[in-house]
C-alpha cells in the first residue's frame, strides 16, 4: 500500500524501502524510510500514515531519540537531519560532520554518504551520534572512518578495512529508555573492533580472539601436541606481560558461549613463522586458539630503513627479516630461528629481565667448493676452525657486531653478513631472549645461500644447520663453531658413491633453495637456479629441503613432462642438508654403547653420521667440544625428510634435553652439593642406553622409507612410499600406545605406516597440492594430529585419529547460553498518569487470528528450494527473480480464494441453520414455500454476490459454486 503512504499529490513511486522501526514510546507506530528521501509515520491500528516527512536527498538509516519525539536520518550527500515528530514540515536541524561551511549562508560542501548513523542517550550529559562515511570528497586516498560526535567535540577514528556494519553497545536494551552506551562494536572486512566509549580518546579493546593471524603473512608453522602441562600458563604469563599501548584498559565487554571441553583434552601449540620476523605462540588445545605470546627477531637487527642504510648489499631484499625455518623444544623451552638472510638466532626461555652489554654473534664462512684449492686470488679468508679431528680444536673468537665488509680488487662485498646486529644494550622482556646469533657472510661476491635444516639440542648445548653449501655445528654454550664443512667435504675419501657435479666449477653457483616463491602459490621454473655471476638474489621463502616440484604457471597443476624424481642428478647439481637429528646412537658399526650423534640427510638421499665428543659433566664450559664425521653412510631414493629412533621394543627414542629452569634462580642446598646432571633425558624406555642393545634408525626420503638396525647397519625393513609422485612431508608421530609414520603426498594423499614393520596402515586421498604454501606448512604431530595453512589467513587442523572423531562433538563449545532479561525501565505514576510512558501494543491481537481469522491452508505452501544466501541473491534476478515473482503472486491469489472460500462456508452455514430452524416451526404451506423462498433467495444472493466480486477472476469456480447452490436448495 505504497500509495497510501505518500502523499496525495504524488504520483511516483518512493523506492525501495531503507529503515523500518517503531517508536520506542509506542509500538503501534511504524516509521518508514524510503530511499527516495520521504519518512512516514505509519499507525498500525488505523492503517493510515500520521505524518510524512520529505527531503531532497536519499536516505540510508534513521536513528530514534529515546522519548520517541525525534528521530536523525542520514543522506547521501554527508548530511544528517533531525525531525520532530509533530513537524514534518522541515527538519529540525541540519548537520554536515564532515563538510566545510562557507560563507554568506551558503551550503556546506557536500561529502561522502553517510551509510548508518546511530542516536544514543546519556542520562548525564550529551548524546552519542554515532555515523559510518560522510567524509569530505577532498580527502582523497583516507582509510575508511567512524565518526563519533559527543557534545562539542567529533572524533574521526580511522579503520583499516572496509566498514560493513557497526553496533552500539549500551546499558539497557530497552529502546525507550537512557541508552548510555559503552562501546562500539565494528565490523570490518577483515576484523573485529571494539571502541570504548566511556575512556576519553577512545581506545579499542584488546582482541581476545585471534581474528588477525595473517596480521604479517605467514611464512612456516609447527604443530605440537601433548605438551609439558606448565608450558602453556608459562608463555601466557609472559605474554600478558607485553606492553600493548593503545589499547583501553577494560576487559573484553562482549561474552556468551562456553568453550567446549571433551574428555581428549591434552595441551597442544602451535608456533607461526610470519614475513615481518616474528613469532607467535598458540594455545590450541581441544580445538581452540588463543595467542599466548608474540617474540619479534627483527629486534636483534638494525633497521633497514632505506637503501642508504645498507651500502654495497646488492640483496633486494622485501622481508629480509622472515622467518624460514624453526625447531623447539617443549622439554627444555630451547627455541631456534632461522630466517631468509641466512641468519640463526638461539632463544632461551626466562621469567626475568635481562640487560646484556652486547648481544652474543658469530659470523660463519660457509662456502662450495670442488677440489681443496685455496681462497680466490685476492681474497682473504678468516681464520676457520682446526680441522676436524683434532683432539682440541680452536674455536672461531666470538664476535659482538658485524664485521666490516671487505673488497676484492673487483669490487665484490666479502666476509659480511646480510644484516647488522645491534651494538647497543637490548633490553629484554621476560619471555623468548637472545642467546646467540649465528650469520653466514658473503663469500667472493656472493650472498650466503638460505638454511635448509636446522636442529638444536640443549642436553649437548650444540646447534645445527645446513645449506646446499655445507653444514656448521656450533657449541652455543662456549660461542664457538665447531664444524663448518663445505658439499664436497661432506662425504669422507671411504664413500663408494661419491659423487662429483657435472660442471666443476670454482666459482659458487647459487642453488634453488630459497628461490621458489609462495605467495602468489605457483612456482616458476625460471626461478630455480640464477646466474652464477648474479650478485643479487631473490629471497623468497620455499620448501625447507630444496624440493620443488614443478607447476604450471597457469592452472597450479603438476607437469608430467618431467621426471618424478625432483632431486635427480639431471636436475640439480648441489647437494643440500636436508634434514638433521641429534641422538644418542651408534656412529659406527664397530662402536660397543651408544654415544651422542648427529645425523645428516641431503637432498640426494644420503645420511651421514657425524660423531660428538662433549666434555665431562663438570668441565663442559671450559672444555671445548669436538665433531667429526664417523665415516659412516646410508642411501636412500629421493630427497632425506625425516629422521627417528626407536629402541628395541619399538617406543620412541626422543632427543635428549635438558629440563628448563631458570638460571639465575637460587639453587637449594641439596642442589648444590650433588653435581649437574647433564644426561640427556628422555621419556622413553631407557634400555636402548645399555651396552649390547639394539637401536632401529627410521630414515624417510621422499621416495622411500627405511628401517636400519643400529649397529650392525643393515636394513630390517623397507617400503616405497609412492612411485609417480614425491612426500612432502613426514613426521614420526605417537598415537595411542605406539608410533608411526605419517606422510603427505604431492597427489594429495595422506599415509600412515607402522613401526618398525612399515605395514600400511591408512591410505586416504585428501587434499591435492595446489599451491606450494601448503607444502610449506604441512606438518604433523602426535595423537593423530596435523595441519597446514589453507589460505593466506586460514589455519586448517584435520585429524587421522578415530579416537579425536568420536570425541569431536563433545570438544565443541556452545555459541549462545541463556541470559536472564534485565528489569523494564520504571513507567512512574505521572507518566502512566499522563500517558507520557511507553505504550505496548498486543500485535498478536492485531494480527493474530483472534482478529484476521486462521490462515487458510492454500495460503503458505512449503516450496524447497537452494536455500542459503546465494540462493536468494540468485533468485533476485533474472528468470528465477521472474518465476519468485510469479509464485508470490499465485500465493496472493491464493489467499483471497481461501478468504471467499471462509466466507462462502460461513453463508452456507448461515443458510442450512434458517432453513433449519423453519423446518423446526412446522409452518403451514403458504409458510413452508416462502421459507423455500427465502432459502433460493439467500442462496441466489449469494451466488449474485459472488459473481459480482470475482467472476472476472474466478469463472469457472464461481460457475461451480452456482451449480452447487442450485442443487442444494431445488
Amino acid at each position: 500500500m505504497w500509495n497510501k503512504a505518500i502523499e496525495l499529490s504524488s504520483k511516483s513511486h518512493p523506492g525501495p524501502v531503507v529503515h523500518i522501526s517503531d517508536n520506542p514510546m509506542d509500538e503501534g507506530k511504524l516509521l518508514i524510510g524510503f530511499e527516495s528521501g520521504i519518512v512516514v509515520l505509519w499507525d498500525l491500528k488505523s492503517k493510515k500514515a500520521d505524518y510524512r516527512y520529505t527531503y531532497d536527498e536519499a536516505i540510508h538509516s534513521v536513528a530514534w531519540h529515546h522519548e520517541g519525539k525525534q528521530f536523525l536520518c542520514s543522506h547521501s550527500d554527508g548530511t544528517l537531519t533531525l525531525w520532530h515528530v509533530r513537524s514534518p514540515s522541515r527538519p529540525v536541524q541540519t548537520i554536515t560532520p564532515h563538510g566545510k561551511q562557507l560563507k554568506d549562508g551558503k551550503k556546506p560542501e557536500p561529502c561522502k554518504p553517510i551509510l548508518k548513523v546511530e542516536f544514543k542517550t546519556t542520562r548525564s550529559g550529551e548524546p552519542f551520534i554515532i555515523l559510518s562515511g560522510g567524509l569530505s570528497y577532498d580527502t582523497v586516498g583516507r582509510r575508511p572512518c567512524l565518526t563519533v560526535m559527543h557534545g562539542k567535540s567529533t572524533a574521526v577514528l580511522e579503520m583499516d578495512h572496509s566498514i560493513v556494519d557497526f553496533l552500539t553497545l549500551c546499558e539497557t536494551p530497552y529502546p525507550n529508555d537512557f541508552q548510555d552506551p559503552y562501546a562500539v562494536v565494528v565490523l570490518l572486512e577483515k576484523d573485529l573492533v571494539l571502541i570504548d566509549l566511556a575512556q576519553s580518546g577512545y581506545p579499542i579493546f584488546e582482541n581476545p580472539y585471534p581474528l588477525g593471524i595473517h596480521e604479517s603473512p605467514v611464512t612456516c608453522c609447527e604443530y605440537f601436541a601433548d605438551c609439558p602441562v606448565g608450558l602453556i600458563p608459562a608463555l601466557y604469563s609472559v605474554g600478558a606481560r607485553q606492553k600493548r599501548q593503545g589499547y583501553s584498559k577494560k576487559e573484553w565487554p562482549i561474552n556468551g558461549g562456553n568453550w567446549g571441553l571433551g574428555a581428549q583434552s591434552y595441551p597442544e601449540i602451535i608456533i607461526t613463522g610470519h614475513a615481518d620476523g616474528s613469532v607467535k605462540f598458540w594455545d590450541a588445545s581441544a580445538i581452540t586458539l588463543q595467542v599466548l605470546y608474540k617474540l619479534k627477531t627483527s629486534k636483534v637487527f638494525e633497521k633497514l630503513r632505506n637503501k642508504d642504510d645498507r651500502p654495497n648489499t646488492d640483496v633486494a631484499d622485501e622481508d629480509p627479516f622472515a622467518v624460514q625455518m624453526l625447531t623447539w623444544c617443549p622439554g627444555s623451552r630451547v627455541l631456534g630461528v632461522a630466517g631468509v638472510s641466512a641468519h640463526v638466532i638461539l632463544y632461551r626461555f626466562s621469567k626475568q629481565e635481562a640487560l646484556p652489554e652486547v648481544i652474543p654473534m658469530l659470523e660463519v664462512r660457509l662456502f662450495w667448493e670442488v677440489n681443496d684449492e685455496g681462497s680466490p686470488e685476492g681474497e682473504q679468508a678468516p681464520p676457520l676452525p682446526t680441522p676436524v679431528g683434532t683432539s682440541s680444536p680452536q674455536p672461531v673468537p666470538l664476535q659482538s657486531h658485524p664485521s666490516t665488509s671487505s673488497s676484492s680488487s673487483g669490487g665484490l662485498r666479502d666476509h659480511a653478513p646480510c644484516l647488522k646486529v645491534k651494538t647497543s644494550p637490548l633490553k629484554q622482556s621476560p619471555g623468548y631472549q637472545t642467546e646467540l646469533v649465528i650469520q653466514l657472510v658473503w663469500v667472493g661476491g656472493e650472498p650466503p645461500q638460505q638454511i635448509t635444516s636446522l636442529a638444536v639440542n640443549s642436553s649437548y648445548g650444540l646447534v645445527a644447520f645446513g645449506n646446499c653449501d655445507g653444514i656448521v655445528v656450533v657449541d652455543y654454550l662456549q660461542k664457538a663453531v665447531l664444524l663448518s664443512l663445505g658439499a664436497a667435504e661432506l662425504h669422507s675419501s671411504s664413500d663408494p658413491h661419491r659423487r662429483e657435479p657435472r660442471s666443476p666449477r670454482k666459482s659458487r653457483q647459487p642453488s634453488g633453495a630459497g628461490l621458489c616463491d609462495i605467495t602468489e602459490g605457483t612456482v616458476a621454473p625460471d626461478d630455480r637456479c640464477k646466474s652464477p655471476t648474479s650478485a643479487k638474489m631473490s629471497r623468497k621463502l620455499s620448501l625447507p629441503t630444496d624440493l620443488k616440484p614443478d607447476l604450471d604457471g597457469k592452472d597450479g597443476t603438476f607437469s608430467r613432462s618431467q621426471s618424478p624424481s625432483v632431486t635427480s642428478l639431471d636436475r640439480e647439481s648441489r647437494e643440500a642438508v636436508s634434514a638433521l637429528h641429534f641422538c644418542e646412537s651408534f656412529p659406527r658399526k664397530a662402536d660397543p654403547a651408544p654415544g651422542p650423534c648427529l645425523w645428516a640427510g641431503t637432498s640426494l638421499g644420503t645420511v651421514l653420521v657425524l660423531a660428538l665428543g662433549l666434555p665431562a659433566e663438570g668441565e663442559r664450559h671450559l672444555q671445548p667440544a669436538t665433531a667429526a664425521p664417523s665415516g659412516t653412510i646410508l642411501r636412500l631414493k629421493g630427497a632425506v625428510l625425516r629422521m627417528a629412533f626407536l629402541d628395541a621394543a619399538g617406543c620412541l627414542l626422543p632427543p635428549p634435553h635438558q629440563p628448563w629452569r631458570e638460571q639465575s634462580a637460587p639453587e637449594e642446598k641439596e642442589e648444590k652439593e650433588k653435581p649437574k646432571n647433564l644426561l640427556p633425558v628422555s621419556v622413553s624406555p631407557s634400555s636402548s642406553q645399555e651396552i649390547g642393545e639394539n637401536q632401529y634408525a627410521v630414515i624417510c626420503s621422499e621416495k622411500q622409507a627405511k628401517v636400519i638396525s643400529l649397529p650392525a647397519q643393515s636394513c630390517a625393513y623397507q617400503q616405497n612410499l609412492v612411485e609417480t609422485s614425491f612426500v612432502l612431508r613426514a613426521d614420526v608421530v605417537a598415537l595411542g600406545a605406539g608410533v608411526c609414520l605419517a606422510c603427505f603426498c604431492a597427489n594429495g594423499h595422506i599415509m600412515t605406516f607402522s613401526l618398525p614393520s612399515l605395514r600400511p596402515l591408512l591410505d586416504v586421498y585428501y587434499l591435492p597440492l595446489t599451491n606450494m604454501r601448503i607444502a610449506r606448512t604441512f606438518c604433523f604431530t602426535n595423537n593423530g594430529q596435523a595441519l597446514y595453512l589453507v589460505s593466506p589467513t586460514e589455519i586448517q587442523r584435520l585429524t587421522y585419529s578415530q579416537e579425536t572423531c568420536e570425541n569431536l562433538q563433545e570438544m565443541l563449545g556452545e555459541l549462545f547460553t541463556p541470559v536472564e532479561t534485565p528489569e523494564a525501565p520504571n513507567r512512574g505514576f505521572l507518566r502512566g498518569l499522563f500517558g507520557g510512558g511507553a505504550q505496548s501494543l498486543d500485535r498478536e491481537e492485531l494480527f493474530g487470528e483472534a482478529a484476521a481469522g486462521k490462515a487458510p491452508r492454500s495460503l503458505v505452501q512449503h516450496i524447497p528450494g537452494p536455500g542459503g544466501v546465494e540462493g536468494v541473491r540468485g533468485a533476485a534476478s533474472g528468470v528465477v527473480g521472474e518465476l519468485a515473482r510469479a509464485r508470490l503472486a499465485l500465493d496472493e491469489r491464493g489467499q483471497k480464494l481461501g478468504e471467499l472460500e471462509e466466507r462462502a462456508a460461513a453463508m452456507l452455514s448461515s443458510a442450512d441453520s434458517f432453513s433449519k430452524h423453519a423446518h423446526e416451526a412446522r409452518p403451514s404451506r403458504r409458510h413452508w414455500h416462502a421459507s423455500g423462498h427465502a432459502r433460493l433467495a439467500v442462496a441466489v444472493f449469494t451466488a449474485v454476490l459472488f459473481l459480482h466480486t470475482q467472476i472476472f477472476m474466478y469463472p469457472f469456480y464461481s460457475c461451480k459454486f452456482l451449480m452447487f447452490a442450485i442443487r442444494r436448495n431445488h
